[in-house]
């Protein structure tokens, strides 16, 4: 097993960076749409969402913003965080097949607070954007090494 290893404040530096990826799979989609109630068939069923504007099921933006949240609890800053907040753009579909990389940059830090400020961009395999914003957090205060869980095995049933 890996080691998880966080970031304290005092050792996050403006315009350090990390990354994140995660295959969008039609189960995690459909975890997803179970777990949040988000049910819009534009996520689950491919004959509607042929229909629409997107030409075929996407997954929900929610989805493609929890993998920024785990690219930050994960990587930058790391275990120990707490989130504080994020504005988010939503700039293209998320396809299910797609391969989406989460990019966090250090763009800011508030001393008084213990504060930092990340810029987040998603990207698919293409290199395109499809989500970008800004988060704010507040990094663990004590140094974190841990054995890095593992992931729980869960799955649909129609």
């Amino acid at each position: 097993m890996s080691l998880l290893e966080n970031f304290t404040f005092d050792e996050l530096v403006i315009g350090q960076s990390a990354s994140y990826s995660r295959v969008v799979s039609d189960e995690a989609v459909r975890l997803f749409a179970a777990v949040s109630g988000d049910v819009n068939p534009v996520h689950l069923d491919e004959e509607f969402a042929a229909t629409t504007r997107f030409k075929g099921r996407i997954a929900h933006g929610m989805f493609t913003a929890g993998l920024i949240s785990a690219a930050i609890a994960m990587e930058l800053p790391g275990p120990g965080v707490i989130y504080l907040g994020q504005e988010l753009r939503f700039e293209r579909p998320v396809r299910i097949g797609d391969t989406i990389t989460v990019e966090l940059t250090v763009t800011g830090k508030t001393p008084s607070r213990n504060f930092v400020q990340l810029q987040t961009v998603a990207r698919n395999q293409h290199g395109k954007t499809v989500v970008s914003g800004s988060a704010n957090v507040l990094p663990a205060a004590e140094k974190i090494r841990i054995e890095r869980p593992a992931e729980p095995r869960v799955s649909v049933l129609d």
